[in-house]
This record gives C-alpha cells, structure tokens and sequence, in this order.
C-alpha cells in the first residue's frame, strides 16, 4: 500500500501536480463516489504574476490560465488513472472537466472536487466557497481520480480554519459571501450565494476580458494565505 500510494503521489508531482492527497469517500453514498472507495485530488497553482495582476477586474491572463491549468488538470488525472489500471490492474475514474459538466446541476456538481480535497486533508472550504490550503491559499485549480485502489488516505478536514476572517466578505463584489465559516456538516448555500457570485462575475469578467464567464478572482487575490505565498520569494 504505502509504496504504491508513494508511486502514485510521485508520478503526478513529476507531471507538474503541486498537491496530491488521498482520502477515504466510503462515508459518502455509492452513487456519488461511483462505488469508489478512494479518491485522489490534484491541485495546481496559478502563477504567482497572474494572481498579483488582479488589481480590480479579471484578466486576459488571468482567464488564459484558468484554461492551461484545466487543461493540465484533465492530462494528470488521466494519466494517474491510466497508471493505476495498467500497473496495479485496479479501477480508476478521471473526474476530467467533461465528466464533471455531465453531471453539473443548480450551479454545483455529483461530486465536487473540494469535497474530495477536504476528505483528502488539502485544504479547507473557505468562506468565499474556494478551496483554501496553508500553503498556497486558494489560487489553486483542483481535480479528482475516483479509484478501488488500497492506497494511504490523510486524515480529512472537517472544519474552517479561516476563523474570524472576512476580508473575501469585503471585497466580494457580489456581496455573496456571508462571512459564515464552512464545516462538513454545512451546506454551501448556508454561506455564499453561488448565483450572486456567477451574475456579478460574468459582468466583470465582461468589462474586464470582453468575455461573459464567471471568472472574477477578487477573493482568490485578497486571501490572507494567498498573500502570504505571494509575499514569498521565488
């Protein structure tokens, strides 16, 4: 188990993975899990250039990288699949962006990425309903691999770790954060207004790029721990 678990994180970090966590999905329901056992979430940054451009409006970087690193997204977990069919002869799913969309309702999907990354021990759910790690914040863009494969799971995280902190409520231009912390037990409509958010987004996604999506970034910028890694050197 741990040296397979060891092979995999190793295959997708070489491949350009800056995260790789396992967690245990046997608590959630067959179907939303497709009757696997383990999931593995992969995160990659943004690059530290494009997040600090983000003074107001989104960015014609901004929104070219969202798409590269999506696009990387789909050829990691594709290959993370593909490694563990061909060389444990296990079952495996890659959550690609068109799997996703197929099951995506109401602004939410069968089984969101951050669900898997919490479970993974990652990150946490912030109040702006981003995943939020200690280490890059939440300039991040995350996927998944569903698998049966026995493979070492992290211990999850089930609470906010974003405390008293509201500064994505303030600078929210939707005014669709609630300044709510997030726990396992909450559901996301309890904190953030998801239609709030993509209305405005698309609006300024619109000034800002010429392009009607919901891409906005004010609360991935303005994070504390997105600070703290941008502040770094390197």
């Amino acid at each position: 188990m741990d040296d397979f678990t060891t092979f995999i994180k190793a295959e997708l970090s070489c491949h350009g993975a800056d995260i790789v966590g396992i967690g245990d999905l046997s608590g959630l329901p067959p179907w939303q899990r497709c009757n696997m056992p383990v999931g593995i979430c992969v995160a990659v940054k943004y690059s530290k250039e494009v997040i600090r451009g983000i003074i107001d409006l989104p960015t014609r970087e901004y929104y070219e990288q969202y798409n590269i690193l999506n696009e990387k997204l789909d050829m990691l977990v594709k290959l993370g699949a593909s490694a563990l069919i061909a060389l444990g002869g296990y079952k495996a799913i890659p959550l690609t962006m068109d799997i996703v969309k197929e099951y995506e309702t109401d602004y939410t999907t069968m089984l969101p990425y951050k669900t898997v990354a919490t479970l993974a021990g990652i990150g946490w759910i912030g109040k702006s309903a981003l995943l939020v790690t200690k280490k890059y914040g939440s300039m991040l863009r995350i996927s998944s691999i569903l698998t049966d494969a026995p493979l070492r799971t992290a211990k999850p995280i089930k609470k906010s770790r974003c405390a008293d902190c509201i500064i994505c409520t303030k600078v929210c231009p939707a005014n669709a954060i609630s300044g709510k912390n997030w726990s396992v037990d909450t559901y996301r409509d309890e904190f953030y207004d998801a239609y709030k958010c993509r209305n405005v987004a698309r609006e300024r996604a619109l000034q800002g790029i010429g392009i009607e999506i919901t891409q906005c970034g004010k609360c991935i910028v303005s994070c504390p721990y997105t600070q703290q890694y941008l502040s770094q050197e390197g």
